[in-house]
């Protein structure tokens, strides 16, 4: 029987107003094992009216002492239920289970980090000036599906110590592990209304979130394109806005890289979660020189992966969807159709992987680790962001011609360079349109280094003390 799940309101379990529902499925069966409430706007509403009056009405943005200790008890209480949210987060998301434990203790650290930032901020300029930073108000965060705790947690995380409410709104595909977070702050002693979380549409609950005018902030992670909607919906009352968006990262191998290393660093890069991260190195930039032998390595590492069902604990899982599976495929066939040679996996996988059936649709979402060599830049697999295991292997000439491909398309989230002269990596690392760039390594945010793209990938940062910038207003005040 499947378990089900409400939205968390004011402080309580609370029924969708529709009483509708809908079912959460795992993607490694393919089958429900969970429900949950279907929020609609009138349920958003609810949430945002409960933030608004705890922000009004409660010492909540008051009492940075409180704040920190609601915080620190938060993460406790994860510790805690680390197994139970790792369990939950794998049948929800399909993510390897050792990982999604990994996930959890780092959303524990990244709460008792921001605990330690909920002190006033005030600047002395001079005798006559001083600024202090206050709370924005009610806090929106719209988060995606791929790694669903890790990033309601850098929403909620800054949000709270900043001292603003929060409306949550995880994925309608993986909502569970963001309401349990409801309840995990109330058990910590976060007032009633100041944490909300309600699952519904995004083109429903999101919409309605983005354009309130009781929202005083909205951040978001999902699509680009999303991303633009959102932002037009919160100039209804020019409410802040960070956006994480899209990327297409250029993962840069010098000549002179450690090849073995830049290989597994590669494997990782692309086939982390199934390739669904927004920062996943989808584009490998190889020189000529070592371009055969860098394949020949990297054909035989993608070779020796495990596939299957998360609670294995494999190198990797299904994608989340049936529907995300077959947008996989189709940008398989596009590559093949547009020349691109395809030297490793295009196919789904069948019985066998988790247990899932492979037929018409039904059981796990299973695709192979796929990898496309001989891509050109202008080609779809190289433009368009497939947020899977899809791999593009693009050769250079150049280091010149190198930056030229990694700064080549709409968006500017992440990229890496692989070198053993490391003052010339970071050389190169200056010249890739990014917000973040790993040297010899990938997919690294520590908890107090901002994140954040350049052009079509995003505004503003999260992580860190700029995160939590992201969420604080700046008055200055002056004396005569």
């Amino acid at each position: 029987m499947s378990t089900h799940y409400k939205l968390w309101i004011n402080g309580e379990w609370t029924e969708a107003e529709s009483e509708s529902v809908f079912s959460v499925i795992n993607p490694a069966t393919g089958l429900e094992f969970a429900t949950a409430s279907a929020a609609k706007r009138v349920d958003a509403r609810k949430a945002i009216d409960a933030a608004r009056d705890a922000f009004d009405n409660t010492n909540w943005s008051l009492s940075p002492q409180l704040r920190a200790s609601v915080l620190r008890k938060a993460a406790d209480l994860l510790r805690r239920d680390v197994d139970i949210f790792a369990r939950t987060e794998t049948l929800d998301n399909g993510m390897p289970v050792g990982w999604a434990k990994r996930f959890v203790l780092d959303t524990a650290d990244f709460f008792d980090y921001f605990a330690g930032l909920t002190r006033p901020l005030e600047e002395q300029l001079d005798e006559h000036s001083t600024v202090v930073h206050e709370p924005i108000g009610v806090a929106a965060g719209i988060v995606p599906w791929n790694l669903p705790l890790k990033m309601a947690s850098w929403k909620v995380a800054p949000a709270l110590a900043a001292g603003n409410t929060v409306v949550l709104k995880p994925s309608s595909q993986t909502p569970l592990t963001a309401l349990k977070l409801g309840e995990i702050f109330h058990q910590a002693g976060c007032p009633d209304g100041v944490m909300n979380v309600i699952a519904g549409r995004g083109s429903v609950v999101g919409a309605e979130l983005a354009g309130s005018k009781k929202v005083d902030k909205v951040a978001f992670t999902g699509g680009t394109e999303t991303g633009k909607e959102v932002m037009q919906l919160a100039s209804a009352n020019l409410k802040k806005i960070t956006l994480e968006c899209g990327g297409k990262s250029a993962n840069i191998v010098l000549a002179d890289a450690d090849i073995a290393k830049a290989v597994k660093g590669a494997v990782f890069a692309i086939f982390f979660n199934a390739g669904q991260v927004c920062t996943a190195g989808s584009r490998l930039l190889l020189p000529e020189s070592i371009h055969d032998q860098f394949m020949e390595h990297l054909i035989r590492e993608t070779g020796k992966l495990r596939i299957g069902d998360g609670f294995t604990d494999p190198d990797m899982g299904p994608v989340i969807s049936d529907r995300q599976m077959e947008k996989d495929l189709e940008h398989i066939e596009y590559g093949a159709q547009d020349g691109a040679k395809l030297v490793f996996g295009g196919k789904r996988l069948g019985r066998g992987a988790g247990g899932a059936s492979g037929v018409n649709g039904v059981g796990g979402f299973f695709v192979e680790p796929t990898v496309f060599d001989d891509v050109a830049p202008d080609m779809r697999i190289a433009q368009e962001e497939i947020f899977g295991p899809v791999l593009s292997v693009l050769t250079y000439g150049d280091e010149n011609e190198a930056i030229e491909i990694a700064n080549g398309t709409r968006y500017g989230l992440a990229g890496a360079v692989w070198s053993e002269d490391i003052s010339h990596a970071k050389q190169v690392a200056s010249r890739i349109a990014a917000g973040t760039v790993w040297i010899n390594t990938y997919h690294g945010a520590p908890k107090h280094a901002p994140f954040g793209g350049y052009k079509e990938s995003g505004i503003g940062r999260e992580l860190g003390v700029r995160g939590l910038w992201e969420y604080l207003e700046v008055k200055h005040i002056m004396l005569g």
